[in-house]
């Protein structure tokens, strides 16, 4: 009888150890979740502050500001535009006229293998019906 009452009392002393494990480990999972929600309330302030800043840098009348005071900029007039005489030379041509543009053969060629009757090596072919 008394090596059931040790046996019990025993079991009753490793139960409570096991919660109180359990506990101090819940404890300590709730402290670095809370750490973990002031660590991005942080981030998500200091994201805000530097869309703030960017937003004030890039204002459109502080950089014609900036501009105007650093750079040396004249308003365009229609005589900056050059001739077409001006324009490089038109690059030689790959094929000879009269020949069919190679592009479009290969072009052509894609749209006839998107033929929906058209079976490709990745679709097995369809078994015939007799």
């Amino acid at each position: 009888m008394r090596i059931i009452h040790l046996f019990v009392i025993g079991a009753l002393i490793f139960a409570a150890a096991y919660v109180y494990r359990i506990k101090m480990d819940s404890t300590a999972r709730t402290e670095k979740v809370l750490r973990l929600h002031a660590e991005i309330r942080e981030q998500r302030d200091a994201i805000a502050s530097l869309r703030s800043e960017w937003a004030k840098l890039d204002a459109p009348l502080r950089l014609q500001g900036l501009s105007d005071r650093h750079l040396q900029l004249k308003p365009v007039t229609g005589t900056q535009y050059d001739s077409l005489k001006n324009l490089p030379e038109r690059p030689p041509r790959m094929f000879r006229p009269g020949e069919p543009d190679p592009i479009g053969a290969m072009l052509n060629t894609i749209e006839a293998a998107s033929d929906p009757d058209t079976v490709t090596g990745s679709v097995p072919q369809p078994e015939d019906k007799q």
